[in-house]
């Protein structure tokens, strides 16, 4: 099982990256937003999962552990292949998904392509529960940890200074500390923006 690649990104697609790690390219498929935030010819980190079929081998690559375990998750349910786990995720945010789960937001859910009421039906019903012990598994302070090493080495991947990037982080971080990855990413990018 490949559960991460760290390496230089040699291209960027509409729904791929090519990775380069001891000189072989992996092509990883990803929603947007991760896709947005890796940068060509720069050293690019993923967590992936690694999809098998009878006829291929497919890569797909996510921002962070978190949204990698909902991918997986969302699988368990019948009629949800990789693609539309994917899709999923490209339109919902983990921390959205989940609380679309846990309430029982059908309207959250059919937003997705290829998810009907029936299908968002059958989400809610298989995993309102397993989503709840997702969230409430890590506890806070080694959840605000580990998202604040994801945050971090993603601004340095984006070309930050270590020192500006950990301070923006922290800012946000103290002013919010229940913040998902991506929303602190958000914040973080906006406070730097401002200063430069």
């Amino acid at each position: 099982m490949i559960s991460s690649l760290r390496g230089q990104v040699l291209s960027i697609g509409l729904d791929h990256a090519v990775v380069e790690v001891g000189g072989v390219g992996f092509a990883v498929q990803a929603t947007p937003a991760t896709l947005a935030s890796l940068r060509r010819g720069e050293e690019g980190r993923l967590a992936t999962s690694l999809v098998v079929r009878e006829d291929s081998l497919t890569l797909f690559g996510f921002a962070d552990a978190e949204a990698r375990e909902l991918f997986g998750l969302l699988q368990t349910v019948s009629g949800i292949g990789p693609r539309i786990a994917l899709a999923t995720l490209a339109v919902l945010e983990p921390d959205k998904l989940r609380a679309a789960l846990a309430e029982g937001n059908i309207t959250v859910l059919t937003q997705v392509p290829g998810i009907g009421r029936k299908g968002a039906e059958r989400l809610i019903i298989e995993l309102r529960d397993k989503v709840g012990q997702l969230a409430s598994a890590p506890d806070a302070v080694s959840d605000s940890g580990r998202v604040r090493t994801h945050v971090t080495e993603a601004l340095l991947g984006l070309g930050f200074p270590a020192k500006q990037a950990e301070q923006s982080v922290d800012a946000v971080l103290a002013a919010d500390g229940s913040l998902g990855t991506s929303e602190v990413l958000r914040r973080a990018l906006a406070a730097l923006g401002r200063k430069r």
